[in-house]
């Protein structure tokens, strides 16, 4: 129960710390100051939401997201979010993509290069189907986390400040459910997807309350380092920037090669949550819809986002504040036994 409830556990924060999540820009724009509550309520939330959306995908022994959905919000809407999971989870991975080309160009390496460097090892990553998603959140959600942990409980400790705490002064609260919300789309995608794999519902529990835990302290510990250089922050696309401008460059190698892991895991679990959706329909290997799908997305990343971002995003998060609305409510309306 235990191996397996770790496995899952870093499934959950691989699908969690993308891009966005790893280079500080998601935590500065929902939290920032007086959010010591939104992070404990955040924490909450989250292992809530992500111990039912397993409980069900368990009992109904699912591959795809589709039952989970039908589950829990009824079969018309379930069609809803069929399509826009696909559509957010597309869009998502080819800025990934996007991003992992321009991480790579940083390095003198030819943007096309990076891409097409990006897609080989999804390929290859899905070749061992869902093992592999398994394997690679083993080897590399622990450096990029224990990286992320150490770079920032460094700053903070060369730096005259400290960790503050004033319950008068939390008018951020609310804030936690918009994060979180941010993150229920892939997170149904991914794990609707493991449901079969799973033993027990014992791994359900070591994973959404190990997940939300670690998620809260490193969203606690790296949102008060970013209040340390709000007033610089404004001068860095990328807010890690701002506090690894006081460490030596080979650092900054350093952690731009775990923004590119960060970079590789979304990309993966967007195109995890959209194979085990499509090969429901034509029964093909994993690793030959992720080449369909990434043949599909390549074309794209040369296209600006920001006028497709504009239109969707708003529509994500409506839809996603009703999704994590039903999730929560769930247990409730149905009686549901947390055993």
């Amino acid at each position: 129960m235990w191996n397996s409830g770790f496995k899952w556990m870093l499934l959950i924060m691989g699908t969690t710390i993308g891009a966005g999540y790893a280079s500080g820009r998601e935590l500065w724009q929902f939290f920032g100051d007086q959010s010591g509550v939104a992070i404990v309520l955040f924490t909450i939330i989250f292992s809530i939401c992500c111990f039912v959306i397993m409980k069900v995908s368990y009992t109904e022994q699912s591959e795809h997201f589709i039952p989970v959905l039908q589950k829990i919000i009824g079969k018309r809407l379930a069609h809803v979010y069929d399509i826009l999971i696909v559509i957010y989870l597309f869009t998502t991975t080819i800025v990934m993509l996007a991003g992992g080309g321009a991480t790579l160009e940083t390095f003198q390496i030819p943007y096309w290069f990076g891409v097409v460097f990006i897609c080989g090892l999804l390929v290859l990553l899905f070749v061992w189907g869902v093992k592999g998603m398994v394997t690679m959140n083993v080897v590399i959600l622990p450096v990029l986390i224990l990286g992320l942990i150490i770079t920032l409980l460094l700053f903070i400790n060369s730096s005259d400040n400290h960790f503050t705490f004033d319950w008068k002064a939390q008018s951020n609260w609310p804030a936690a459910f918009t994060f979180t919300a941010l993150n229920i789309l892939p997170l149904v995608a991914v794990l609707s997807a493991v449901g079969r794999e799973m033993k027990q519902i014992g791994e359900a529990w070591v994973a959404s309350i190990g997940s939300g835990l670690i998620l809260g302290v490193i969203s606690f510990i790296y949102n008060e380092s970013l209040i340390q250089v709000a007033e610089e922050i404004m001068l860095y696309e990328i807010p890690l920037f701002a506090i690894l401008k006081y460490y030596p460059y080979p650092m900054l190698v350093f952690m731009s090669f775990l923004l590119f892991a960060a970079i590789f895991t979304t990309a993966a679990s967007g195109v995890f949550g959209i194979t085990t959706r499509f090969r429901e329909l034509v029964k093909l290997p994993l690793w030959l819809w992720a080449i369909i799908a990434l043949v599909i997305m390549i074309p794209f990343t040369t296209f600006g986002f920001a006028t497709l971002v504009s239109v969707l995003y708003p529509i994500y998060g409506i839809a996603n504040l009703y999704l994590l609305t039903s999730i929560l409510l769930y247990p409730i309306m149905n009686r549901y036994k947390l055993d």
